[in-house]
């Protein structure tokens, strides 16, 4: 797994290979506005985490994207399902 100095410098490599579209975190789901889906936890994996608070995932369907989400206080209310399936 390649190693990214920044969260921009990881975005815009991820989005230009094999990541290109955006999800953001629903308390229920994963959503991605531009192609109009939401994703459940039991129709997505995550394949690749980067700690400086990145995250990529991967749908049942191939569809490839990217979450940014803050952890602690930020973080957004999810259900234990979306929890359990972003750990």
């Amino acid at each position: 797994m390649k190693n990214y100095d920044t969260l921009s410098e990881a975005i815009n490599d991820l989005q230009a290979n094999e990541y290109p579209y955006d999800f953001n975190l629903k308390p229920e789901c994963l959503e991605c506005a531009s192609l109009k889906i939401e994703l459940r936890p039991e129709d997505f994996k995550v394949d690749k985490t980067y700690r400086f608070e990145g995250m990529s995932s991967t749908s049942k369907n191939g569809v490839k994207g990217l979450l940014v989400d803050a952890y602690g206080v930020y973080a957004e209310n999810i259900s234990e399902a979306m929890r359990k399936k972003l750990r």
